[in-house]
């Protein structure tokens, strides 16, 4: 069996004092990266994720420009191509991943598989050209993308572990709500 880390938009924007800041972000950020100094052998592969929004229109809906956002299909505008909001939060040590996927660009998108790299590759892509049959889930937020990404890998056939003590959420109940549903759909929740 071959092994990536999933590391879903450990991203200013969502940590502390980001546009859609969570409690724990930046405890998160500076966890994986102690995860990855500890286990960075265990991973055939280290993905990461980010939010890349365009700053130019409302991403096929997705911010909010005519009325409040009612944070759940519509947002605050976050995570803009090229703020310092987009960017990984610093506590996150970039050095240790493998590829980058950009989610969003126009459109919403909560899963990594909704992504490219650089170069254009889905990230089903990426896994299948290096073999990956298992992939561990940490990150941002538990009750939206780190959700929606782990359901994308279950259903692309990765056996799916979510390390719980690496991820953080928007809200308690819709985090644990969020991990029993993953736990139902056959991912392994540590």
């Amino acid at each position: 069996m071959t092994r990536a880390l999933f590391i879903i938009d450990v991203q200013n924007d969502f940590t502390e004092g980001g546009a859609l800041g969570v409690d724990g972000g930046a405890a998160v950020a500076a966890g994986i990266t102690r995860h990855l100094e500890a286990h960075r052998d265990d991973y055939a592969l280290v993905v990461a994720s980010r939010d890349w929004h365009s700053g130019e229109n409302d991403n096929g809906g997705h911010f909010a420009t005519d009325a409040e956002p009612d944070f759940v299909d519509t947002w605050p505008a976050h995570c803009v191509a090229g703020t310092d909001g987009a960017e990984y939060h610093p506590a996150l040590d970039v050095a240790a991943i493998d590829v980058h996927i950009r989610k969003g660009q126009g459109v919403p998108a909560y899963s990594i598989f909704e992504g490219t790299d650089d170069a254009g590759a889905t990230i089903a892509e990426v896994l299948t050209a290096h073999g990956v049959t298992e992939v561990d889930v940490v990150g941002i937020a538990t009750d939206y993308c780190v959700r929606a990404s782990a359901l994308d890998a279950l259903e692309h056939g990765q056996h799916v572990r979510v390390l719980t003590s690496l991820v953080a959420g928007v809200a308690p109940e819709s985090s644990a709500a969020a991990l029993a549903e993953l736990g139902h759909a056959g991912a392994a929740i540590v």
